[in-house]
């Protein structure tokens, strides 16, 4: 075989300069392609800079098959989970036939689920965690159920209320928004603005949490009326409040949702 030539001096430096054009242009050729084939929909509110950030920094997403860049954080808070029972329903023997509770964590666990299978970290949390102090995530929602007892035919229907004591309150205007209208678009079920307590406006978890902790409180029915929809539909149920947080995420269109008042 014969050897190659050898390059003088002058040649190895000239083909440095022309070396690193078309590196940098290597370079930034693969980087559009990945913006453009790489980045879904929750991805898009991001700067420039955020994304570069987000692909060059190792992730680890729930599942592997996701793209990296999708993996935010989101907080879902079983109601009374390692607390209470919550609401208690009872049959005409005063025999227990099923807790708040119980109905809170079978929501949540699948809420935490499609989530995790759309690529986000999510942290399934008890009533008073103490992961809750200084909590940091995109999103933090709180699931609970209204009484078992029969009140009157209106008594269906859930409720929602965010916390305005964070730095951001359009944004979390935009969470109630979002899960008030995505609930009702999957479930069906009335919103009860005129029901709200002052124990969803005020929950202790709002005040726990990181101020830029965007967070919510949602009641996803009455365990009398909206019993067979919380224990029969529960995948419905929680699709309501997955799409609300995607919504939210994403930044996708819902009309504004005024602050209900207790």
């Amino acid at each position: 075989m014969p050897s190659r030539p050898h390059s003088t001096p002058i040649q190895r430096r000239r083909s440095k300069p022309l070396y690193a054009v078309r590196t940098t242009i290597f370079v930034a050729i693969v980087l559009a392609t990945v913006f453009v084939m790489w980045t879904p929909a929750n991805f898009s509110t991001f700067s420039f800079s955020d994304k570069l950030a987000l692909l060059l920094t190792p992730q680890a997403p729930s599942n592997p098959n996701v793209p990296v860049q999708q993996a935010l954080r989101i907080g879902i808070v079983s109601g009374h989970k390692g607390n209470d029972s919550g609401a208690v329903c009872t049959d005409s023997n005063g025999n227990v036939t099923l807790t708040e509770a119980e109905v809170n964590l079978s929501i949540a666990t699948l809420v935490q689920k499609k989530l995790n299978d759309r690529g986000f970290q999510v942290d399934l949390l008890n009533e008073y965690d103490t992961r809750l102090n200084g909590y940091r995530a995109v999103a933090i929602v709180s699931i609970h159920n209204d009484s078992c007892q029969y009140i009157n035919d209106q008594a269906t229907g859930f409720k929602v209320a965010a916390a305005l004591n964070t730095r951001d309150q359009n944004r979390a205007n935009r969470l109630l928004a979002c899960l008030i209208d995505r609930y009702h678009t999957a479930t069906g079920l009335k919103f009860h603005p005129g029901s709200i307590t002052a124990d969803m406006t005020s929950y202790h978890a709002f005040s726990e949490i990181d101020p830029d902790t965007i967070a919510a409180i949602i009641e996803t029915g009455f365990l009398n009326l909206d019993r067979e929809i919380l224990t029969q539909h529960t995948d419905q149920v929680a699709d309501g409040i997955v799409n609300g947080i995607l919504c939210f995420v994403n930044n996708e269109n819902v009309e504004p949702t005024p602050i209900p008042t207790p």
